[in-house]
Formats: C-alpha cells, sequence, structure tokens
C-alpha cells in the first residue's frame, strides 16, 4: 500500500502557519511582519481553514485579538500550541502523504536549520504537537531520522520529485547518504518515481543552500514554473540561463518535453546594511481556489500574476505584499505548509 506525497494543488483540510513572536529573530521587525501574516489569514481563511502555531497562550491570545480587528472568522482558524524558534513552517512542518484509498501518512523529518546554520530544535518539535493537538487520529504520524526540509522538495501528480543538488546532496543534512541513497529513501518515504535534479540557480541572500521552491515549481499537466533572469549584469544571470537551459531539457516519463512558464525577474532589494534580498515570485502558495503571490512593489509584478494565471487557470491568482518577509531571508511559501484534505479532526 504504496503512500506518495501529494502535490501542493491537492485538496487541502488547512495552511499551517507558524506565527513570529517577540523573541524571534523579527522582533525588530514584528510591526512590519505581522499584518502580512494577518493578511494571509484573511486571504486563507476564506477557501478553508488556517492552522496557527502559537509559542505560547500569550501569543495565542495576541493573535486572536489581531485576527478578530482584522474580521478573520475564528471558525476557519485553529491553534496549536508549541515552543518556536522561528516561522519557517514550510521547512519544519509535516510532509503529508495519501494512498489510493485516501489514508494519509503525515511524515516528520528532521529539520536542523538548513544544515545546522541555526538553532531548530523546538522547531523541529513542533510537528509532534500539531499531530497530537490536531490531526486526524486515522492519520498515520512517521517520525523519521532523516533531515529534509519541505522547500527543498517539489513533487507533481505522477510522482516526479524535484530538487536541486545544492540542498538535497549538501553533507550539512545527511553526510553518511550518497545520492542513491537518498533517492531510495524518498522512494521508499515520499513513493517517488523519479527524479529531476536542478544543478544550477540560486538566490543571494538565502539561507536553504537553494531550495526549489525560490527557483523552479511544479503546475499541473506537466508544467514548470520558474525564474528567469534578463539582466545580464545581475549576479543570478549565469546561474540562471543555465538552469533555464537545463529546464528545457528535462522530459517527463513518457519522455515529452516540459511545459515551461517563465517569471519574471524583480529588480534588487537590499537591507539596510546593502545586503541584497531574496525576492522571487517562484515562493507562491497553492490554495485550494486561490494562488497567493508574493509581490514587492516592483514593475513585474503585474507580469509575474499574468504568468502564474496561465499555470494555474482554475484558481484566482492574488498578490500579497512580503517586502517584509524577505528581511529575514524567505517569502510567502517558505512561512506557510499546506494540510491536505484528512489531516484534521
Amino acid at each position: 500500500m504504496t503512500f506518495r506525497l501529494l502535490p501542493e494543488w491537492a485538496e487541502q483540510d488547512a495552511i499551517m502557519l507558524t506565527w513570529p513572536h517577540k523573541d524571534t529573530d523579527w522582533a525588530d521587525i514584528l510591526d512590519d511582519v505581522e499584518p502580512v501574516y494577518v493578511t494571509l489569514c484573511q486571504q486563507i481563511s476564506q477557501v478553508q481553514k488556517v492552522v496557527i502555531v502559537a509559542h505560547n497562550d500569550d501569543v495565542k491570545n495576541h493573535i486572536t485579538q489581531q485576527l478578530i480587528q482584522a474580521d478573520v472568522d475564528l471558525m476557519q482558524v485553529q491553534f496549536a500550541l508549541a515552543n518556536c524558534d522561528d516561522t519557517w513552517a514550510r521547512d519544519h512542518g509535516p510532509l503529508t502523504c495519501a494512498n489510493e484509498q485516501g489514508e494519509l501518512a503525515i511524515k516528520d523529518f528532521i529539520f536542523n536549520g538548513w544544515g545546522n546554520k541555526f538553532d531548530a530544535s523546538m522547531d523541529n518539535a513542533i510537528n509532534a504537537q500539531v499531530v497530537k493537538q490536531l490531526a486526524a487520529p486515522k492519520a498515520q504520524y512517521h517520525p523519521l531520522n532523516f533531515v529534509l526540509e519541505g522547500g527543498g522538495v517539489e513533487i507533481n501528480e505522477h510522482g516526479t520529485l524535484l530538487a536541486t543538488r545544492e540542498c538535497l546532496l549538501n553533507p550539512n543534512r545527511n553526510p553518511d547518504y550518497s545520492q542513491l541513497e537518498i533517492e531510495q529513501l524518498l522512494q521508499k518515504e515520499l513513493g517517488v518515481k523519479d527524479f529531476l535534479w536542478v544543478d544550477h540557480g540560486y538566490l543571494a541572500g538565502d539561507d536553504t543552500d537553494s531550495h526549489i521552491d525560490t527557483l523552479v515549481r511544479f503546475a499541473p499537466n506537466n508544467t514548470l514554473v520558474y525564474v528567469e533572469c534578463d539582466d545580464e549584469q545581475d549576479e543570478h544571470f549565469s546561474a540562471l540561463s543555465a538552469m533555464a537551459a537545463q529546464l528545457q531539457s528535462f522530459t517527463t516519463a513518457q519522455g515529452e518535453p516540459y511545459r515551461l512558464v517563465a517569471l519574471p525577474w524583480p529588480k534588487a532589494i537590499c537591507d539596510k546594511d546593502g545586503y541584497r534580498l531574496p525576492a522571487t515570485y517562484a515562493n507562491y502558495l497553492i490554495l485550494n481556489k486561490t494562488v497567493l503571490v508574493p509581490v514587492y512593489a516592483d514593475e513585474n509584478d503585474a507580469q509575474a500574476l499574468a504568468q502564474i494565471q496561465l499555470a494555474y487557470p482554475d484558481r484566482t491568482v492574488i498578490g500579497i505584499n512580503c517586502t517584509p518577509i524577505i528581511h529575514q531571508f524567505g517569502s510567502l511559501h517558505c512561512i506557510t505548509m499546506q494540510l491536505p484534505r484528512g489531516f484534521l479532526k
């Protein structure tokens, strides 16, 4: 009875958020960041539930007041109490698989702060609490002794997994595993049938060792949505051009080329110290009826929304200003994790 990781566009119960608080790295810009989270709750709660991981009861009460002020339907919100180091739900959150009977297996991989760059011991314990407090009893829970972040993998409806070698094969994750052994484990645990390994592409300011969800995304019907840099003077031009060429060479299990949808390149955004921040339109979030896309008050925002609409014609595409989020070196997809239909009690 094979369990397979579900593509993001599979039917969902909820989106999980881990809320920023004063004891995280967001402390100095909390007043700028929390409104983005509230906006996300407003959008998500219109089409499905929101699961919010709150650091403690005080944080939960604070969040509740903000949601009430923003007219968010609290019937659409569920809380899980769990201490957290940070807020990157995509990477510490659960990866959920399903079999042909619709039964779920919740896979809880190790999150080690992107190769032990940051302390993540509390974040690594969040999934067990979410499952204990909110998950349906019939959903299987599988803790795994293997490091893997959700932002490091993309999968489509055919069981093809997309990842960068720079991330998944990095010795700061699973140093005792060869590429073959990693592939075998992902075949066993996530039901992967085929692999597409990306050899090029990165984002300045990114701590993740080139997570795929900042560069290339799967869409239904053998479609790849990817970032394209057209500025020859930009430091990303060479790597992203090489990535685009590799994507053109990829074929499906049937030997057909993928349909490619290119996203524009936002202008450089830097922090107050002049360091470039990882702005990318590829870090969008798929919901049951909508796609939420990070925008940055950039002249290319509208084109990005239009291109993503081509990839998801059956969903409404909505821009969310994520400029505050990239000041902590991630974007919209990085702070969210989908929980598929049947996950919640």
